[in-house]
Formats: C-alpha cells, structure tokens, sequence
C-alpha cells in the first residue's frame, strides 16, 4: 500500500497540513526541528511528494520545457545540455519535446507543457514565417497564464531569449575563406522559408558580392544531413566539381553547407564519388558542434559556443524580470583542413 501524507504526519506528531507545508515545498515553513522530524519520518515511511501537490503549495511546477527539432541533431542535443547545466542547483528540472521540424508539433509541444504547468518554455531552432501565427497565438496564452518563454536562435515578439546573427557570422567567414585565396563558391541552403538558412546563405554572398565574386551554384534543399548529401550528389553529378579537368595551380571548388550536419552529409558524398577534401573540393559548415574536429578532414566552420547559449538562455528566463531580456551571439570562423589551399 502507497505510504500517504497522513502516515507521515501521524509519525512525525504534527498536523497533515504541516507535513504538507514542509515536504511540497511551500513558503510557509515551520520550525527547523518540525521540518527535520517531517523529514526523516517520510524517508523512513518511504514517502515520495505527489508533483501537482507541491505545484500547488509554491505556485509553480518546478519544471522548464525545452522544444526542439530534432535531438538526435548535435545543435539541439548541446543546447539541451547547456540548458540542463543552467538548471542546477534551481530545483526547476527540465523536459524535453522533439518535433521534426513540423509546425504542428510544435503547437502540441508547447500545448502539453502548458498542461504540465511548466513555469517557462524554451523554443530553439528556425521555423518558417507561416508557421509562426498559431504559435504566437499559443504562447500568449501561455504568457497570459503567468508563463515566460525564451528563444534560441530567432527572435519571436514579447519573448526573450538568445538571437544568433547569423549574416555575420556567415559573412566573416566568407572573409576568411577569400583571404585564403578561395574565389570558386557554391552554397548549399536549406529551405528558403526558414530564416536562419536564408540569412546564412544571404550573409555568405553578400560578403562574396562585395568583393567582386559570385557563386558558381546556389541550391536549395533541406536543413538536414540528408539535405547535404543529396545536393553534393548533384552538385558532382553536374560536372561541378570536375577535379580532373582543373589544373594544379587553380583552387578548387570551396562548397559552404549553411549548418554542419548538413557538410558532414557532403562529405559522404564527396567520398563516395571518389574525391579528396580538400584537394578536390573545400568543404566548410556552420555552427562547430562537438564532432566536427573529430572529422578527417577537420571541417571548417563557424563556431556557435551552443552548450553556453542553452545555459544562458535557462538561466535568463529563471531570473526574475529577465523574461523579455535579449542577447545577440555571433559566431566565430575556425579555419580547419576542409578548406585549406595548397
């Protein structure tokens, strides 16, 4: 039989309403010596809290929810993790919905951490402007109910967060690459809807357009590793790439993928068809999750510090009157082997 509060109340000699007051957490404590007898009865008695009861005793569920696209996706799994490392020490334990990148399971996702009484919600990744009405619609009522929500990564009206500049961070490393010498480009984006693609494919040849150079290929697929290796396909199909034909002294194609699951995914497709990064063709990406120096060749990229924004971003939304604060991080361009020119 389940150990109840009254069991634990009845050893310990106080009122079921005081044993109440020091196991759920309410303000309302009583004497020291009271809530160490409460204590200790319950773990003798093996009593475990109900979770509702202690919400409704301190307002709050003690629980932060975090959506992102795809957790199996390095991006999202380091901004889990920064996000948990935010969390310690709060009490506040966080739960985790993965979508797939589909509107729809956002909305479910954010619909079902408001029926847990979560005390915030965190939303991380890119999403089309389509997408946004039923959400934004969502997440007021959520706001209006007394909840804080915080993005990664794009801004959303009345929401605090951590914003990436993208542009920036895409142009400076389209600077690196040209200080290189590389002046042959072909980007690969994601969907043009999703506006952290199209502001990295934007940032990366406005910077190319300034100093005098056009890519050679835009294509446009999907943000994913899969999205990556079909497009490097065609590009190589195409006669592209066509390292035979290219003589020693001339650089070689340098392919930009706007994320990094996305490179790793060209890279596959650079092997399989036989060529050499980056003798044949260079290879840069976006965002420096945790696997990408362990790569041969190391890639190219723009590093993101990801596990940090997910800390800061926790963090932030717990802070009172920080629910509407906002940050700006731009990345960094860290040259690796992928893009190096003899």
């Amino acid at each position: 039989m389940a150990v109840r509060l009254a069991d634990v109340a009845k050893a310990a000699g106080v009122s079921q309403s005081t044993a109440s007051r020091v196991l759920n957490g309410s303000t309302r404590r009583p004497k020291p010596e009271i809530a160490d007898r409460v204590r200790a009865a319950a773990e003798e008695l093996g009593y475990f809290p109900n979770a509702q009861a202690q919400a409704l005793a301190r307002s709050s569920a003690g629980l932060m929810g975090l959506i992102v696209h795809d957790i199996a996706d390095p991006y999202f799994s380091s901004i889990a993790r920064g996000a948990q490392r935010g969390l310690a020490g709060t009490g506040v334990q966080l739960m985790l919905a993965s979508t797939e990148r589909e509107a729809a399971a956002e909305v479910e996702a954010v619909r079902a951490f408001m029926s847990y009484r979560t005390d915030a919600i965190l939303l991380a990744g890119s999403r089309g402007m389509e997408d946004d009405a039923l959400l934004q619609k969502v997440l007021e009522t959520y706001q209006d109910n007394g909840g804080k929500v915080s993005m990664i990564g794009q801004p959303f009206p009345a929401a605090g967060g951590v914003q990436i500049d993208n542009e920036a961070g895409a142009a400076a490393l389209a600077s690196e690459l040209l200080k290189l010498g590389h002046r042959r480009f072909a980007v690969l984006s994601g969907e043009p809807e999703l506006s952290t693609s199209a502001q990295r494919s934007d940032g990366f040849m406005a910077k190319l357009k300034a100093a005098g150079v056009a890519p050679e290929i835009v294509k446009a697929g999907t943000f994913t590793r899969d999205g990556g290796y079909f497009m490097m396909g065609e590009l190589i199909s195409s006669g592209a790439v066509a390292a035979e034909e290219r003589v020693p002294e001339d650089a070689p194609l340098c392919v930009f993928c706007v994320n990094d699951v996305m490179a790793l995914g060209a890279l596959a497709a650079i092997r399989e068809a036989g060529l050499r990064v980056p003798e044949d063709v260079a290879l840069a990406g976006f965002d420096d999750i945790p696997t990408l120096a362990d790569q041969f060749p190391s890639i190219t990229t723009v590093r993101l510090p990801l596990e940090e924004i997910g800390r800061m971003t926790a963090s932030m939304t717990l802070a009172p009157g920080d629910a509407e604060r906002r940050m700006v991080v731009e990345g960094a361009p860290v040259l690796r082997e992928s893009t190096r020119l003899r």
